[in-house]
């Protein structure tokens, strides 16, 4: 197995070339790449790889930017400090990585996953998770609302964000749900209010529903790998995050 690893601080790629080593002599790190530069410089005229290890702070900005210009042909193990935006969009995507230090038991069930995808690994799907998750953490940089104003007969109120339970549409109109369970129209489609509220404290169920997530209630497993959701406030409407979304939610659950 051939190896790249991006990491511009040379004790943290020392260890980390070591650890690889010590796992198996049969790895082989091809490089140790320090900058972003120099990833460009490296993805633009580079041999295959079947592993990459990249930290993502990097001395010249960050290694995003190098898979933004070289899209990643092969599996990518982040390394990085914690930040809570980033690891929920990276366990949202499904794609790995890992904390520093890194501890040789957390890099020996890395690289078995990655064993275990080799064989079905397909680089176009990958590129496409990698430039969602780029688009993800973009969003985490963003100012999120903290309060919404809303129309009560001939007043306006602010409601903030921690009042709010969740959004639903209704003869499309989008509805938000306070916590007291009192209703009001907003001034923005659910498309609009899923990019306005943060996505650590919420979550587009369905085309219907972003829920905060003091709101779920209970979660049913429903048929054919679906879930059914009990919100709080209850409504009348039936709530289910489908099969294909149903992995990113439980791993919203976990964040």
């Amino acid at each position: 197995m051939k190896i790249l690893i991006i990491e511009d601080e040379y004790p943290a790629a020392e260890r980390l070339e070591k650890l690889i080593k010590k796992l198996d002599p049969r790895m082989e790190v091809v490089a140790v790449l320090e900058s972003v530069e120099a990833g460009r410089k490296w993805f633009a005229n580079a041999e295959h790889v079947d592993l990459i290890f990249s930290d993502i702070q990097l001395a010249d900005g960050l290694s995003f930017q190098i898979f933004e210009e070289f899209p990643a042909h092969s599996p990518i193990i982040f390394t990085t400090s914690y930040d809570e935006y980033a690891i929920k969009a990276f366990r949202v995507k499904s794609i790995d990585y890992l904390l520093k230090p890194i501890k040789a038991p957390e890099l020996a069930e890395a690289i078995r996953k990655y064993e275990n995808i080799r064989e079905d690994f397909s680089p176009k799907a990958y590129a496409r998770k990698v430039e969602t998750l780029l688009d993800s953490l973009e969003m985490t940089k963003r100012p999120f609302k903290t309060r919404f104003l809303v129309k009560n007969g001939e007043q306006l109120i602010p409601i903030n964000q921690e009042q709010v339970a969740y959004f639903y549409t209704a003869n499309e109109m989008a509805c938000l749900v306070a916590t007291d369970g009192r209703q009001y129209l907003v001034d923005y489609k659910l498309e609009e209010l899923e990019s306005l509220v943060d996505p650590m404290n919420f979550f587009r169920l369905n085309r219907q529903f972003i829920a905060r997530i003091d709101a779920i209630q209970k979660i049913h497993t429903y048929f054919n790998g679906k879930l059914k959701i009990e919100l709080r406030p209850t409504t009348s409407q039936e709530v289910v995050v489908s099969r294909d979304k149903a992995p990113a939610f439980k791993a919203w659950l976990e964040t």
